[in-house]
């Protein structure tokens, strides 16, 4: 069954939150936000740039929380790691989204750590049983701790390892059976992953478990044409792009609508692009609703 989010305080999750399409919020744009309104579905921030108690980021946050609703994405839990998840850093979490109660807490199926180093990259997994049992423990323990269901994202990868034993859907699926979490589909990280390993991007989201899906990331990448090997980089720097429009749309046609995010993180544009992005994944929701009304 598709994932309702978590409801904030009692209270209905905002129709803007499932009708109207977010986008990640930075503190470029803080003062305009409060200051001009804008129309938008909801705001998405990364856990670990507001874990601090007070100062600038937290303050703002509160500002723009009592306008909109949010979600938070977590990168820095490092859930695929064969080490235990920090539980100082989760009790930080933890506290976050206590203060913020958002629509949706999501992380990554990749790993970030290794002994006591933080490694600023999001890593991929082995697809194995080891690996599927300890992915597994570290969800139940975080959705424990948060008491709620979490939503995990489909990796970018650049790479695969010799010891996997089945497929990363298939990997995915059995993750979701076991613990109940539901599926954040980035579907630029699809884009990318298929073409750094030469599949069909559309085969993906067709065997995709899409009844999971609760949440779809849209974002731009930048292609390394080295003489080598030519790789899609997962880079989150550019405007979404055309391939990943098309495999939008088609994923929202097999899938049925879903809250999205215009993620961006890199070469920030000024806030009105961001929101005609925005805006543009509203028409394309509007018109595939459409179509399967009449259908």
């Amino acid at each position: 069954m598709v994932f309702t989010p978590k409801q904030s305080q009692g209270a209905p999750a905002p129709s803007s939150f499932i009708d109207n399409t977010g986008i990640s919020l930075k503190p470029s744009y803080y003062h305009e936000i409060l200051d001009q309104r804008p129309t938008l579905g909801f705001f998405e921030i990364h856990a670990e740039n507001y874990l601090s108690l007070g100062g600038p980021a937290r303050y703002y946050l509160q500002k723009i929380r009592a306008h909109y609703a949010f979600t938070i994405h977590g990168v820095g839990l490092s859930i695929g790691a064969d080490t235990p998840l920090d539980l100082a850093h989760l009790k930080r979490i933890a506290q976050l989204v206590e203060d913020v109660q958002p629509e949706v807490f999501s992380e990554h199926l990749a790993w970030s750590t290794h002994d006591h180093t933080f490694l600023n990259d999001l890593l991929p997994v082995a697809y194995d049983q080891a690996t599927l049992n300890r992915v597994c423990e570290h969800i139940d323990q975080l959705q424990s701790t948060l008491k709620r269901q979490i939503l995990m994202e489909n990796p970018s990868t650049y790479f695969e390892f010799h010891r996997s034993d089945r497929s990363e859907i298939d990997f995915i699926r059995e993750m979701t059976q076991r613990t109940g979490c539901g599926l954040l589909l980035d579907i630029n990280n699809v884009e990318v992953s298929c073409f750094n390993h030469q599949t069909n991007p559309f085969d993906y989201i067709n065997g995709f478990p899409g009844d999971a899906v609760g949440q779809i990331h849209l974002a731009g990448h930048t292609l390394d044409e080295n003489p080598t090997i030519a790789l899609k980089i997962d880079s989150h720097d550019t405007p979404v792009s055309n391939e990943v429009w098309r495999l939008y749309q088609h994923t929202l046609t097999i899938m049925g609508d879903r809250p999205t995010l215009i993620e961006r993180d890199g070469h920030l544009p000024t806030l009105s692009v961001l929101l005609a992005e925005a805006q543009q994944t509203d028409q394309i929701r509007a018109h595939i609703k459409q179509e399967s009304r009449h259908e």
